[in-house]
């Protein structure tokens, strides 16, 4: 069982990034924060996917504007084995972080 922070990323321009996998065996509930530490606004996006490229159906947020040294956070996020948080940035200066608490399904 592990808590605390799960996964950080540094995110490049215009890639999906992998944040955070559910190991096997395990749920999770988890935050995710976007920090946005540039002064221009940039546009994201996150998915809880069955794999790093998510489908239409797999986006929690969709081109969503993030205001310059701006943070989104989303709380409450209950995933299953082998699930992932995937996050993209259209630009630079981008960071997302998870953090919560893994527990064994066995």
């Amino acid at each position: 069982m592990a808590n605390g922070r799960l996964g950080a990323a540094d995110l490049s321009a215009a890639t999906n990034t992998t944040v955070y996998e559910v190991p096997a065996d395990n749920f999770a509930v988890v935050t995710l924060s976007v920090c946005n530490r540039d002064a221009g606004n940039r546009t994201i996006r996150v998915a809880l996917a069955s794999a790093d490229t998510p489908t239409g159906a797999e986006w929690l947020e969709y081109d969503t504007e993030l205001v310059g040294n701006g943070t989104l956070e989303r709380s409450g996020i209950v995933m299953d084995a082998g699930k992932k948080l995937v996050v993209y940035s259209n630009s630079l200066s981008v960071s997302a972080v998870v953090y919560g608490l893994e527990t064994s399904t066995v």
